[in-house]
């Protein structure tokens, strides 16, 4: 007995899309996609965020597809997963600062000064001029938290790849922020 509440065509459409039916799919995503994308849109910081937001929202709708019940309509069940969504990763936006943001002025600037280098010609050219103190211990010993590289990738949604560029960015301020303290220090 179908619910007179629903279109006809919501029934049918979820029985397609439990058959595993492609093209009902498309035809889905090509009726709802653009004005998901534009609700995401009121939660997330950006287009390609809202994007993100859109497909994680069809992954919930064919993974949850099989506990539809049909107590509301199709398209009100897959809003809410999208709404959902979207705000989980509004929240998640709104407790992070963007790592571009907190990178300062000098990302063009050289990692390492060329003076930290012998001079061509010297015994040891291209090479420290100085060798860096022991800092006794490996970095990946010294974590605050004593979380995992992968841990620090979850929490903070970032790629590996970022996660170094990241460490290799601050690992960099942190050397010049010394360098100039012991310079000031030994008055050179």
């Amino acid at each position: 007995m179908s619910d007179p509440r629903k279109p006809p065509d919501d029934l049918a459409l979820v029985e397609r899309l439990r058959a595993g039916d492609e093209t009902a799919f498309m035809i889905l995503v090509d009726e709802l996609g653009p004005s998901m994308r534009r609700v995401a849109r009121m939660y997330v910081s950006s287009d390609t965020v809202a994007d993100e937001v859109v497909q994680d929202a069809w992954l919930g709708v064919l993974k949850g597809l099989d506990g539809f019940e049909g107590r509301s309509s199709l398209r009100t069940w897959i809003f809410r997963i999208l709404i959902n969504t979207a705000k989980t990763r509004g929240q998640r936006e709104s407790r992070s600062v963007p790592f571009s943001s907190l990178a300062g002025d000098d990302l063009d600037q050289p990692t390492f000064d060329p003076g930290s280098f012998g001079a061509s010609g010297e015994p040891n050219a291209g090479g420290w001029s100085t060798l860096p103190f022991d800092w006794r211990g490996m970095p990946e010993e010294r974590d605050v938290l004593g979380w995992t590289s992968e841990e620090v990738c979850n929490a903070l949604d970032l790629t590996e790849t970022n996660q170094r560029v990241l460490l290799h960015r601050a690992r960099t301020k942190v050397r010049r922020a010394l360098e100039e303290h012991f310079r000031s220090v030994s008055g050179a």
